[in-house]
Order: structure tokens, then sequence, then C-alpha cells
């Protein structure tokens, strides 16, 4: 697996909005895009971008909602039958987290992975067949405050939100498309 680690600074925000129904074509939070998630984890967690046994880099400034400290890879990745572009984006804090803090001390200080990774196209074409997700630590699926889980097309049609902010990035979405590996 090709990867590319990278110190840049992107700005987004994580959904907050209202909830959708618990349905299938609600954009983000259902079980069909929480199942995805998990196994989107599974395979960070076997090229060693998530978990216990996950390769590091040396950490940037970042900023919310992300973190104060961050480490972003860039990859190719696979879920089931479909390869794709992967961002991997691990968040540091909290406020005041220096970088020889998180270097001494990672896991201590990760509060999230903020991930993006193209899905099979007709997935979202309005926004380049991107899934979101955010992961907790521990590799669950998180949770914005109206309890929906942060997986899939995320606050899609919101004004705040990963693709709101990503809106405003080059043609792909993507604030550093210069890294992306090719496939």
């Amino acid at each position: 697996m090709k990867m590319i680690a990278v110190s840049a600074v992107a700005s987004l925000s994580i959904a907050v909005g209202a909830a959708f129904a618990q349905d299938t074509d609600m954009p983000f939070g259902s079980e069909v895009e929480i199942d995805f998630a998990e196994r989107l984890w599974d395979h960070m967690e076997e090229e060693r971008l998530a978990g216990p046994e996950m390769i590091r880099s040396f950490p940037y400034m970042g900023s919310e909602p992300h973190g104060m400290m961050l480490e972003t890879f860039y990859a190719v990745g696979t879920v089931g039958d479909h390869t794709g572009d992967l961002v991997v984006k691990r968040n540091f804090g909290p406020e005041g987290v220096s970088i020889d803090e998180v270097l001494a001390s990672p896991d201590t200080h990760l509060g999230a992975y903020t991930v993006m990774f193209r899905r099979e196209e007709g997935y979202d074409p309005d926004n380049f067949d991107w899934f979101w997700a955010r992961y907790n630590p521990d590799g669950s699926v998180a949770q914005n405050p109206a309890g929906m889980a942060l997986a899939g097309r995320v606050a899609k049609g919101m004004e705040d939100g990963c693709i709101a902010c990503h809106q405003g990035a080059a043609d792909d979405m993507v604030f550093t498309s210069d890294h992306l590996v090719a496939d």
C-alpha cells in the first residue's frame, strides 16, 4: 500500500445539526452507513492507519473541530470489492497541547480520527462520492450532540459540517488534494 503523511492544516466542522429519521435514505448515521464505517475501520487497522499498532507521523498544528495537533495520512484503501482514496486524520488535544506532549504520549492525547473514503461512483455524485466518518479513539463511530452516528454523507445539506466545509476546498473536496495517492 502506498501512503503519504503530510503536514497541512484544514479547518472543518463536524455535523451538530438536527437528526434525520432513522432509515436508509438518510445521508448519515443509518445502520448501513455504520456497518460500512466499521468495515472501513477494520481496513485502517489492518493497514496500521488506526488502532493500537498504528504507524506514527510527526504532528502539526491544527484547529477545531479536528484538534490542536494533527497527523494526516493519504492512502488508497479497499473495503469489500471497492478501492478508493483514503484520507485519515488523527486529532489530538486538548487545547494548548504541544508537539512534544503528543510525541511523548500520543495515545493520551488522541481525541478522534476523522476520515474521508472515496466510495463507488454514484454513492454521492454531488460530493465526489466521499464517505465521511468520525471515530472515537477506541474505533467506535462517534456521534454528534443529537445522537446521530457520524458515518456516511455527514451533514449533507446542512450549513455546517464535513461536507459544507469541504465544499470550499479544491475541485475534489480535499484541502490538500495535491498529496492524494493516484489509483
